[in-house]
């Protein structure tokens, strides 16, 4: 009987998120493939540092229910089968449930996001995570961060609002007509739930998760942090009821820099569209851009 990922969430990471790989990434940007894959080779038993997507995958991969687990993480990365012994042995080292790995060689590895059911793609490369991000799929383009320890059992997700959990409808007003106009349009439908955007899906089935647990127990927690202030809040709170989706903690910022509030959350990752947002964010949490979709890509 074939194993099935059906009812899990599906986390596919590359190994740059997962891993420190900056060095190593230098040597294949300046030097070439034939340079990288001897140094890996090379230094395949040297045990990698971990990455800013680290915390978050080695947390939801010991996560369970009823001795079942909750999650797969899964290696999506355009390495090779003989460059990813390093990867492999430090995913040993640090005893992440990992068993599965997607190994493309250098091709673009957006066709097996589908073929693994993936819920959440995390990427350092632009490119693959645009192309997951057209074809529907939530992905974010992680940035280095520094790395802390795993405090405790409980992963913490840090959502911007507009254009990651919502569309990008309201955004497109406040960026072409102002402030003004935003607020006055978010007012007028205050009482109609904003579109899906490309996390409402994640974050559905991260609720779906905590409701499976004694509200005591629950090893996720969320926060909304956005630029969003009355009276534009409530169309916010409104969708998220309409949606049947609670977040834990919810911030409504009006502008104010989000770094001290992800800090004091203690987010394992935060998701923006904007990359003024995310420079300073990752400075204090791993942090990760969800771009765009690309305009006739989002069928």
């Amino acid at each position: 009987m074939s194993y099935s990922m059906e009812n899990k969430l599906v986390i596919g990471i590359s190994s740059r998120a997962l891993f420190n790989l900056e060095e190593e990434n230098a040597i294949f940007e300046t030097y070439g493939l034939e340079a990288y894959r001897k140094y890996q080779k090379e230094h395949e038993n040297e045990i990698l540092k971990p990455g800013a997507g680290f915390r978050l995958c080695s947390t939801f991969s010991s996560m369970m229910i009823e001795g079942e687990p909750v999650a797969e993480v899964v290696v999506i990365s355009r390495n090779s089968a003989d460059t990813s012994m390093r990867i492999f042995n430090s995913i040993r080292h640090y005893g992440i449930d990992i068993k599965r790995a997607v190994l493309s060689g250098g091709t673009p590895i957006g066709p097996y996001l589908r073929s693994f059911t993936t819920d959440l793609f995390l990427s350092a490369n632009a490119e693959d995570v645009q192309d997951a991000v057209n074809a529907g799929f939530a992905a974010g383009l992680i940035f280095p961060s520094g790395y802390e320890e795993v405090r405790d059992n409980v992963v913490r997700i840090a959502f911007d609002g507009d254009a990651v959990i919502f569309s990008d409808e309201a955004e497109k007003i406040y960026r072409e007509e102002g402030l003004d106009a935003f607020s006055e349009h978010e007012w007028k439908n205050a009482r109609n739930p904003l579109p899906e955007g490309p996390f409402a899906p994640f974050l559905k089935m991260i609720s779906t998760i905590q409701n499976k647990y004694s509200p005591e127990l629950v090893p996720i927690r969320t926060a909304l942090v956005t630029a969003r202030c009355a009276p534009a809040h409530e169309r916010v709170i409104r969708t998220l009821d309409a949606w049947d989706v609670r977040v834990d903690e919810a911030f409504f910022l009006g502008g104010l820099d989000k770094t001290s509030v992800l800090e004091a959350f203690g987010a394992d990752i935060f998701f923006d569209d904007q990359k003024q947002h995310i420079e300073p964010a990752c400075q204090v949490v791993p942090s990760a851009q969800v771009p765009y979709i690309t305009e006739g890509n989002n069928d």
